[in-house]
């Protein structure tokens, strides 16, 4: 069956293969990946997963590939291109399907690049790596840079192995981790701190500007103060520039226009003066609009009794504007003392408007300009005054983030003190019974930061008498991914990353403790999408897909192929048995094999 590409822009595969989820799947978590194409990515030539939601598990022979699996994930989201992995005879591409909720804040950072949602609501990532190293990203049908991706991925994927910068062995993410343990009023009480924080900054670096610049500031502010001063000796008003135009023409041109008025009520009325001068009155348009409508008034005619009326009606609306114009003709005014003061009154604008405004925006732009002289004048006043007065709001305001900040740092340490339990009650069910994890959490009162005054740095002791050293540091690969995992059950109801990759996380583990992996991996899948790759059948029994990486020769090519398929019912009854012994067919590793299904089902139930 043919691989589906994600993209419009991807050519067909040669000889791809699928696998494809038959398990059935727990609820959905908030947000996931949905379909993952890998090609020309080490040994995988083509091939594309349909992922579930829940627990997936990865697991085949040694050197089949199946960390390539983690390597496509990690470099769809943003990870370091190598082009050591590429195939020798083409480039290596990796294609998703995100399916976020529609309040993810995903949407937004994919809308500010460009990208759009897929035909089903869905978000496509896409990245190709060349044999020479060259990389490029796609997000949403749109070429972006990697950092993008990078970016999206900080708040939707999570990839824990051995040698991957995991993003809790950062101290600031530690933070942020316990923060969100804490709970939604610390939460609350983190962003009143920051607001805090904030105006005081604002505040300290206004006062420090004006002691620093006061001499500048002094100048900057008369300069402003003779423009307003300027300014309000006018008084201009909104729109005056442009009532002043219309009042110079009609002061310039009232002889003019009073002809050209009286002409028109002439025109429409006649001389209502009664002065013909002994000879036959002017036809005007009232009179004879008059006329037709006594011509038509008789009629019983339907259509003409209509017409009478309208013409009725335009002969009030001509005597309506003849009463206008006889009153546009009063009001005219030929003062020549008038029109100077006008033409002054303009000139004093028009000065205004070339000092203070941009060209084009007139009078507006002096208004305008006004207004934001006054604003600045307030932030540039160095008075006495005015400097106690910002001395005060600042030292306010230094006042409630100590307050806030010490609040912050008790809540801080009470979490801390619940969550280090938590996760060592689950690491002993990793085999990591004598480990001990603890907060350092050392705070600085003279100095606050903008998240507290608190360092906060996750510890581990990995066995009695070892001393605390930072997690990424106290622990061996396996024993730092357990240690992760360990804090993801516990923090997995506060944890906004909907999918989390493990690679390995079982390696050194066997017997009873790897069931218990199995368990919390289980536990984790809950309400997160959880990709793991595994040799351990304790662990994949829990699996909700099981997919198998084979590793076969390519004839055609000469080359090992990698495919991937998923297994259900008795093929996977056969992979669970070759983890178990080896053997695929051992009647004793099938029975095993049915043993751990059932208490999986059982333990998951």
């Amino acid at each position: 069956m043919p691989a589906r590409a994600l993209t419009t822009e991807r050519k067909a595969p040669r000889t791809p293969a699928r696998a494809t989820a038959q398990a059935a799947q727990p609820k959905s978590a908030p947000g996931r990946l949905t379909e993952l194409r890998i090609r020309g990515l080490g040994a995988i030539d083509d091939v594309t997963l349909d992922l579930g939601s829940g627990l997936t598990v990865v697991t085949g022979e040694t050197g089949a590939g199946k960390t390539m699996v983690v390597t496509g994930l990690t470099l769809l989201f943003g990870g370091r291109a190598d082009a050591g992995r590429v195939r020798a005879d083409g480039r290596a591409g990796v294609e998703g399907r995100l399916l976020l909720p529609p309040d993810s804040p995903a949407w937004e950072r994919a809308a500010d690049a460009g990208a759009d949602a897929d035909e089903d609501g869905s978000l496509i990532l896409a990245r190709t790596v060349s044999a020479e190293g060259r990389s490029r990203a796609f997000l949403g049908g749109r070429s972006v840079p990697v950092g993008v991706i990078a970016e999206l991925a900080e708040g939707l994927l999570a990839v824990h192995g051995q040698t991957d910068q995991l993003r809790l062995s950062r101290p600031a993410e530690q933070r942020r981790a316990l923060d969100r343990y804490a709970g939604p009023e610390h939460l609350a009480l983190l962003d009143r701190y920051r607001a805090a924080h904030q105006q005081w900054r604002e505040l300290a670096a206004d006062l420090e500007r004006r002691r620093g610049q006061a001499r500048e500031l002094a100048q900057a502010a008369d300069v402003l103060r003779h423009g307003l001063d300027e300014i309000g000796a006018v008084a201009p008003e909104p729109g005056e520039d442009e009532s002043l135009d219309t009042q110079a023409r009609r002061l310039s041109d009232a002889d003019a226009l009073r002809a050209a008025a009286d002409e028109a009520r002439l025109a429409l009325v006649g001389d209502v003066t009664g002065d013909l001068g002994g000879g036959e009155p002017p036809q005007d348009a009232t009179a004879a609009l008059a006329t037709a409508e006594r011509a038509l008034a008789g009629s019983d005619d339907p259509t003409l009794v209509m017409l009478s009326q309208d013409l009725a009606d335009a002969v009030a609306v001509v005597s309506d504007v003849a009463g206008q114009l006889a009153g546009y003709v009063a009001d005219l005014d030929a003062d020549p003392a008038r029109l100077a003061e006008v033409l002054d009154r303009r000139a004093a604008i028009t000065a205004l408007v070339r000092k203070y405004a941009v060209a084009g925006e007139g009078l507006g732009g002096v208004l305008a300009w006004a207004e934001e002289a006054e604003r600045r004048l307030a932030e540039l006043d160095v008075s006495d005054e005015a400097l106690e007065s910002l001395t005060a709001a600042r030292d306010a305001a230094r006042a409630e983030v100590d307050r806030l900040g010490a609040e912050l740092s008790s809540g801080r340490r009470v979490a801390a003190e619940g969550f280090a339990a938590e996760v060592g009650r689950e690491l002993a069910g990793l085999a990591m019974k004598s480990a001990r994890v603890s907060f350092s959490i050392e705070s600085d009162p003279d100095s606050p930061g903008a998240d507290g005054i608190d360092e906060v740095a996750l510890l581990l002791a990995p066995h009695p008498g070892a001393p605390p050293r930072p997690v990424h540091r106290g622990a061996s690969g396996g024993e730092l991914s357990r240690v992760m995992l360990a804090i993801e059950v516990v923090f997995a109801g506060a944890d906004p990353v909907p999918v989390m990759v493990f690679d390995e996380v079982d390696a050194g583990v066997g017997g009873q403790a790897a069931g218990e992996i199995g368990r919390r991996l289980a536990r984790l899948a809950r309400d997160h999408q959880v990709v793991v790759v595994t040799h351990l059948a304790q662990v994949a029994a829990f699996a909700d897909t099981h997919l198998v990486v084979d590793k076969s020769p390519d004839t055609t090519a000469g080359v090992t192929a990698t495919d991937i398929r998923a297994v259900d019912g008795e093929d996977r009854v056969r992979e669970l048995a070759r983890m178990l012994s080896g053997l695929s067919d051992s009647d004793t590793g099938q029975a095993h094999a049915r043993e751990l299904l059932a208490v999986a089902a059982t333990a998951r139930a």
